[in-house]
């Protein structure tokens, strides 16, 4: 399941130890793009208080809106699993998709053909430099993983994602499992 060097539609997975990075925090990044350039997610477990009709008023529907990273947070982003309904969108791996026609998104969900669990809104990226991913997994800072999900990661609930990782990875990380986001509250 862990895999030393990240590839494109890989999870990243927060170390326990990134307590004070309110931004990735007990996060997983999927990674849209992942190459010598540098590296490119989206947070799947951060939802904000918005929907996509609070940034987008003539998108008629109350879908979540998750923080997708620190990088252009006054942009939005989505993945999503419908490629053949939405023109010009990229694969990131899996029957995962990323981006494409904004307008035909938009009509497709005000006519009820896409549903919240074929798509994900994010404000805001994950993104690293060329070296920079490698450094912080040189650091101990994140756990790569396969995405064992493939399209269905869209629907993963997102309060449970990162305890069920820390399980699934065992050992040392099962206690985490259980810690409270803050170990202050301890």
């Amino acid at each position: 399941m862990i895999t030393l060097k990240p590839k494109k539609g890989d999870l990243l997975i927060a170390e326990p130890a990134i307590i004070g990075d309110v931004s990735f925090n007990r996060s997983i990044v999927l990674l849209a793009d992942h190459n010598h350039e540098g590296s490119i997610g989206f947070i799947l477990n951060k939802p904000l208080e918005y929907t996509i009709n609070d940034l987008v008023p003539e998108v008629e529907a109350h879908f979540k809106v998750y923080n997708g990273g620190p990088v252009e947070q006054d942009n939005l982003y989505f993945i999503h699993k419908v490629p053949d309904l939405i023109p010009d969108s990229i694969e990131i791996s899996l029957g995962i998709y990323w981006g494409g026609d904004f307008n035909k998104v938009a009509e497709l969900i005000t006519n009820n053909t896409i549903k919240e669990n074929d798509i994900r809104f994010f404000l805001g990226y994950s993104g690293w430099d060329a070296s920079q991913l490698d450094e912080e997994l040189k650091g101990s800072s994140w756990v790569v993983s396969e995405n064992i999900y493939k399209k269905d990661i869209i629907e993963k609930d997102y309060q449970t994602f990162w305890k069920e990782k820390m399980l699934e990875l065992g050992g040392e990380y099962i206690i985490w499992s259980n810690a409270p986001e803050n170990p202050n509250y301890n």
